[in-house]
């Protein structure tokens, strides 16, 4: 509602009669700096896995997380293209917008990791995919391929370092980097939407009257309300849960899995 609400806040700014309203497509605010922010949030509350920091913790299946990611790449496509709520030219380009930012995103993950790692991983190169469809998605219905090129690959350089900050100096257990990836990444597509949106780039075009500088200052005045909304309703739910259900599980259920602590079952037959 806040973004897409006919009286929304981010759909007029300060007042239903502002002449000029944030900008996003589908959802970089709505889903990925809401989840992004939400998750930084939850993390530092819940604390670290077991273990964390001390024994190896790699990707249960890279199998199947390369299979989830090529599922996840063509659900995007429905995701933003789908958000046009009808099928046209705009939808067509936020479908071709999309697939080239998870396209530059996943190149550039791949090659910084080479350069600095001596090696590229394929947990690397699906990171930065989604790092590129998340920060492609606020801007797919409102940029041309070449805007989709350099945001993919923006995507790829910020959201890289902001893992390996969050990993190494704030040493937080985001087992799935939602908030480096996800948060950052809707955080630079946002403010990138204001500026690929100039016709001059190939962009749909800004509303008449409304300068470049004034509708990035807009698009960080949303993007600073969703940070600032998400974190602190997240904060009080866990601060609710925490002295009615808990956060976390006890030490035993943790060492034994939640398949088997919380369901009885196991994921694979040993």
């Amino acid at each position: 509602h806040m973004v897409w609400g006919v009286n929304g806040f981010m759909n007029g700014v300060w007042n239903a009669k502002a002449s000029i309203k944030a900008i996003d497509f589908a959802g970089g605010t709505v889903v990925h700096m809401s989840s992004g922010w939400s998750a930084l949030i939850l993390c530092m509350l819940v604390g670290k896995r077991a273990g964390h920091g001390k024994e190896p913790m790699p990707p249960h299946s890279m199998v199947l997380c390369a299979i989830g990611t090529g599922m996840l790449w063509v659900g995007w496509y429905g995701f933003n293209a789908g958000s046009a709520l009808t099928s046209d030219g705009r939808a067509g380009m936020a479908m071709l917008v999309t697939h080239i930012g998870a396209a530059s995103g996943a190149l550039t993950w791949m090659v910084i990791e080479w350069v600095r790692f001596g090696k590229p991983s394929v947990l690397g190169i699906v990171t930065g995919m989604v790092a590129g469809l998340g920060t492609i998605t606020p801007a797919s219905g409102y940029v041309g391929p070449m805007g989709g090129v350099i945001i993919g690959l923006i995507a790829g350089v910020v959201c890289f370092y902001a893992t390996q900050f969050v990993k190494r100096k704030l040493k937080i257990d985001d087992s799935l980097d939602v908030s480096p990836v996800h948060g950052v990444g809707g955080v630079v597509g946002s403010l990138l939407t204001g500026v690929f949106v100039d016709a001059s780039l190939g962009g749909a075009g800004l509303a008449p009257g409304v300068t470049l500088g004034h509708q990035v200052l807009v698009q960080a005045i949303g993007v600073g309300a969703t940070a600032a909304w998400c974190g602190l309703v997240t904060f009080g739910i866990l601060k609710l849960l925490a002295v009615t259900t808990g956060l976390r599980v006890d030490a035993d259920a943790e060492t034994e899995g939640l398949d088997l602590a919380e369901h009885g079952e196991r994921g694979y037959t040993p």
